[in-house]
């Protein structure tokens, strides 16, 4: 096909699919070869009678197996790339020796083990090394010899520092211009000398994602070319040296996700050159320095997850308007108000302030920056209305004014957002109507939860209908408070007859009781018929106090699930009026709803206790879980079903009065609706704590024995102590870890003092381990400890990053003393945080990715 005499065959970016041809090996005048950037499979043919080939190329393939002997063995080689392919096998260690003439040698995106042979130092001329995303592991080797090098990519393997050789080694490389080390095992404190001992020719340096420890250097100022430094994500501490600011030419610098204390040096406004700037994630205090108004030229800013204080200058903000990628001060304790200079940043397409002490209003010059694609406000002071200037915002697509303390009414400007998909302005103190428009005719992108004067002109759970005109500024205030005293009147009617306590405890307006006289009554004949007679066949779950029945009254009511009291049973009847007066008091979208209640006699005389709730149709939590042919639930269930039961406790902890301790949250008392959404049940051994705050409340100790079920039961409760939230939330972080790990918190192997907690924390660095089946393919072990805030997941990393939140989060939930447990209110945040990141990743800014595509420069 090609004639014996050729030199040179160049078949590169074409579409050749299939082997390398053994042909090939036939060219025995070959000294050039290159087949990269093709669909070439397979292993690679023995290439041993080429003898003089000098450059062979066969990367950005499909190709499989081990490397040929052979190659390693061509002495006239100097050009070799294998990269970006299925290879694998471990490097001949006498390969510097066989292959003495290597100057370029790309073997990365591959499958190689093993150490980097040392011999390779006999290499000298060589000038670019990359051995990147292998499985290389050893000491990093010496370079002392390769005087011309200038590239060493050996990033995203497993290769260690030992006594930091290789570093000092580099000091004859004059002419190195990029070396990157990370993401290796790369450990210890990094000597000064290597650092000051690097040639003063490197333009990129990265160190990201090892173990190093200590302090940086201030020698590293001597590196007076670099345009890139990366030393995130290490256990780098103490202050940030000030020498950087002789880096004059630095273009990206990140020093986030480290232990860094003290403040940002002023010489950071040196840095004039400086496009981004990533520090969050570490120690650092003081106030966001005036000097980084220098720095014009930047396009990305990143303080976020620091204790910074004071305000936001406006100079500052004022000279940064060339930021178009992100501005992020979120997670810090900055104060006083927004500056009007928030305005300048009209080419910003990210902005997050959220989870500080901003006071004030939203500033009305915030219209200005019409780039925003994400905007984030939550978890600060802020007050005022949402300013109508906001409307020229089209490009929104994120949108989260949540925790706050604003009030007015929803902007109608917000539904003709059409790029907007997520929205949260839960928690503030917004009234009216919602809108029905835009973001707000899907309501899984919108959040409103906890602003309690909201309305909505359509079915809503959470929320009260609107009334066809709008009240009166007095109407305000009194129609919220009959419906209340209505609501509680209701119950005392259908309750009152058989609840001592209701008698004394609650005195309700007569005229309002009788507006409710049509609410339903049952008797014991009613149960008897809608049960068929108490029929085995209707029974769909049965518990120590009660059996609860499927059955059918009416049209209206459609099926029912009825609740029959084993009153027979040591303290039924305790746990009858437990519920009782627990419904009283709550009604939300992820508690089953109540119907009404039968407290009578049965024909024969003896008392009957019944209450009637809405039927769920799709079964409990338990079911599924233990359901094999249900095959486990997905990270996405997970996530919703820990929302759903944190929104619900959050309701009865901090919004009832006097708030409602579950007291025996497990998966058989959690079940789904038709929309499946998930819903908490059985109030039996409910407990109102009276006369206490929301969030660390006292009760007192349980007057029917040890509350709760064997395995969700909070230690304290088995020691005599008090009823308390905080029970409930030890019972959810177990309900968390049960769902994540697919294990009942009973299980045989868990005894000798071992729980389904230390199992999982013992373990946490092997979640492939620990994981249920369905959700241990999502997840890697390099995440245990490098979850960062999840505005900054990348897609592939988000699902690996949630469920190790989550298994964190059951851990925390579920701490042995009750006070190291996180109120139900930030557990309910965190979860919500979760899924907004899970479900909404996908529409938010695209700002990190194309930060991480420049920073693979």
């Amino acid at each position: 096909m090609f004639p014996s005499k050729l030199t040179d065959l160049d078949l590169s970016q074409n579409s050749l699919s299939g082997v390398v041809p053994s042909w090939v090996a036939n060219l025995s005048s070959l000294t050039s070869l290159d087949l990269s950037h093709n669909q070439l499979q397979g292993s690679i043919a023995d290439l041993g009678k080429l003898a003089g080939l000098e450059s062979l190329g066969l990367s950005y393939n499909s190709l499989s197996g081990i490397v040929p002997p052979s190659i390693y063995n061509m002495s006239s080689l100097n050009y070799l790339t294998l990269a970006s392919n299925n290879l694998g096998g471990t490097l001949p260690s006498d390969m510097g020796i066989t292959v003495p003439n290597l100057q370029t040698l790309s073997m990365a995106n591959n499958h190689f083990v093993g150490d980097i042979p040392a011999s390779l130092q006999n290499a000298s001329g060589m000038m670019y090394i990359h051995m990147a995303n292998n499985s290389l592991t050893g000491v990093a080797p010496s370079f002392s010899s390769m005087k011309n090098l200038e590239y060493v990519m050996l990033y995203s393997n497993h290769l260690e520092a030992g006594d930091w050789t290789f570093f000092s080694s580099l000091v004859n490389c004059t002419q190195l211009l990029k070396l990157n080390v990370g993401e290796n095992n790369l450990s210890g404190d990094l000597p000064a000398n290597s650092i000051a001992n690097l040639p003063k020719s490197l333009t990129a340096l990265t160190l990201r994602s090892n173990n190093i420890s200590g302090t940086i250097p201030l020698e590293i100022g001597n590196l007076s070319s670099l345009s890139m430094l990366y030393l995130d994500t290490n256990l780098f501490m103490g202050p940030i040296p000030f020498t950087l600011g002789q880096l004059r030419n630095l273009v990206q610098l990140s020093l986030s996700k480290n232990k860094f204390s003290g403040e940002i040096p002023l010489s950071i406004g040196d840095l004039h050159q400086l496009e981004e700037l990533y520090l969050h994630e570490n120690r650092l205090s003081g106030s966001i320095p005036e000097s980084l108004a220098s720095c014009q030229n930047l396009v990305a800013l990143n303080l976020s997850c620091n204790t910074l204080g004071g305000s936001i200058s406006g100079h500052v903000l004022g000279s940064l308007n060339q930021l178009s990628w992100l501005l992020d001060l979120s997670h810090n304790q900055l104060a006083m108000s927004l500056p009007l200079e928030m305005g300048s940043l009209i080419n910003l397409g990210s902005l997050n302030i959220s989870h500080n002490n901003i006071t004030g209003i939203i500033p009305s010059t915030l219209g200005n920056c019409v780039q925003l694609e994400s905007l984030r406000l939550e978890g600060n002071l802020l007050q005022g209305s949402i300013p109508q200037s906001l409307a020229g915002l089209k490009a929104i697509q994120v949108l989260d004014f949540s925790h706050n303390n604003l009030s007015g009414t929803i902007p109608e400007f917000l539904g003709t957002f059409t790029m907007l998909q997520y929205l949260n302005m839960s928690f503030n103190d917004l009234e009216g109507p919602i809108p029905t428009s835009g973001v707000f005719s899907n309501t899984s992108g919108v959040f409103v939860q906890g602003n309690p004067h909201l309305c909505a002109n359509f079915a809503e759970q959470e929320l009260s209908r609107c009334f066809a005109s709008v009240p009166t500024k007095e109407h305000k205030f009194v129609i919220p408070v009959l419906i209340a005293l209505s609501a509680r009147a209701a119950l005392a009617l259908i309750l009152g007859m058989f609840i001592f306590w209701l008698k004394r405890g609650y005195k309700s307006n007569e005229n309002i009781v009788h507006s409710y006289m049509e609410l339903k009554r049952i008797t014991y004949s009613d149960v008897n018929n809608a049960t068929d007679n108490f029929s085995l066949v209707n029974v769909v779950g049965s518990g120590q106090f009660g059996t609860v029945y499927k059955g059918w009254f009416d049209a209206q009511d459609g099926t029912v699930a009825i609740k029959i009291f084993k009153l027979n049973q040591h303290s039924a009847l305790h746990s009858f009026i437990a519920e009782c007066k627990a419904l009283q008091h709550i009604r939300h979208r992820n508690l089953v709803k109540v119907i009404t209640a039968c407290s009578t006699y049965d024909p024969v005389g003896n008392e009957f206790r019944a209450l009637v709730f809405e039927y769920m149709a799709n079964g409990s939590l338990e079911n599924r879980l233990h359901n094999h042919q249900c095959g486990g639930l997905s990270l996405g269930a997970v996530i919703c079903i820990s929302v759903d039961i944190s929104c619900a406790l959050d309701y009865l902890h901090n919004l009832c009065i006097p708030p409602v301790v579950h007291c025996d949250l497990k998966p058989s008392n959690i079940l789904f609706d038709n929309d499946n959404t998930a819903r908490v049940c059985d109030f039996g051994l409910a407990k109102l704590i009276h006369g206490c705050s929301s969030g660390g409340q006292s009760g007192t100790t349980s007057i029917v024995g040890l509350r709760g079920s064997i395995g969700y039961i909070p230690p304290e409760y088995g020691m005599g102590g008090e009823i308390s939230t905080e029970g409930d939330i030890y019972s959810y972080g177990i309900v968390l870890l049960k769902m994540l790990t697919r294990k009942r918190p009973t299980n045989e192997e868990f005894n000798d003092g071992s729980t389904l907690r230390k199992y999982v924390e013992a373990s946490l660095s092997r979640t492939q381990d620990i994981l249920q089946p369905g959700l241990a393919s999502v997840t890697g072990d390099q995440f245990v400890d490098q979850i960062p805030n999840f505005q900054e997941c990348n897609t592939f990393a988000l699902k690996d990053m949630c469920a190790l939140r989550l298994l964190k989060l059951g851990l925390l939930c579920s701490a042995e003393s009750p006070k190291d447990r996180p109120a139900m209110r930030d557990v309910y945040s965190e979860v919500t945080e979760v899924k907004e990141a899970f479900f909404s990743m996908d529409n938010r800014s695209n700002d990190l990715t194309l930060l991480r595509q420049k920073g693979g420069r």
